[in-house]
């Protein structure tokens, strides 16, 4: 997939959010994700950080993050998190076209956009609607890319994954886990699904949450 196509999709998420915070009420800001410790809020600053960060200035971050990609994203939230959640969407607003990127494959922002889109429309009761091949192309990096580094490979060793929606089924004859594109990129990304969302004797081995230390998805810079 091009990487034109590939931001033609991050750009109209980008707008879809920004339409959906528009209309969310500001006390459902403060509202927990999926995200450990990260509020509505805070996904929503690490969102316009991702989106102004450029290669140079990821190394920068880094170096003075110590390394620790945990650090260098929670120091990237408090730099783009206003005091009030109208500025912070301003901001937001301000990056939907822009095409800035860490020294990262451009499927990261693919995940970027789509899980933590689903970490704040989640967080509310909603769901977003992501294009299909867009979302199997973030499953597909997500599965060859390991936890530590914001993938999932090590989460879905094991298991066949086979998606409802789309013509993506890997891992052979092992435990087979069914669901949307969606449902699997969650699932892998560390998030949790809702019930029903995914079947088959594979399931509960593909467990959500992220061990200590993981960085979120589709780091470095995500």
């Amino acid at each position: 997939m091009s990487n034109g196509r590939v931001w033609l999709a991050v750009h109209r998420e980008r707008a879809a959010l920004v339409r959906d915070l528009e209309s969310m009420t500001v006390d459902l800001w403060s509202t927990p994700t999926a995200c450990a410790g990260w509020d509505v809020h805070d996904v929503v600053a690490h969102l316009v950080d991702s989106a102004r960060t450029t290669r140079l200035g990821f190394v920068r971050d880094m170096i003075a993050a110590g390394f620790d990609f945990d650090r260098q994203n929670a120091r990237g939230v408090a730099r783009e998190r206003r005091a009030e959640p109208a500025s912070t969407l301003a901001a937001l607003r301000a990056v939907v076209t822009h095409t800035s990127t860490p020294p990262a494959p451009i499927a990261t922002r693919l995940v970027e956009a789509f899980v933590h889109g689903e970490d704040i429309r989640r967080a509310i009761g909603h769901t977003g609607d992501y294009p299909v091949a867009e979302t199997v192309q973030a499953l597909e990096f997500q599965l060859r890319t390991s936890v530590k580094m914001g993938g999932g490979r090590e989460r879905a060793a094991g298991l066949r994954l086979i998606a409802s929606d789309a013509p993506l089924d890997v891992g052979g004859n092992s435990p087979a886990v069914r669901g949307s594109a969606l449902a699997l990129l969650l699932a892998v990304s560390g998030r949790p699904t809702r019930p029903g969302e995914l079947s088959g004797p594979g399931t509960a081995r593909l467990t959500p949450g992220s061990p200590p230390g993981a960085a979120p998805p589709g780091s470095p810079g995500g």
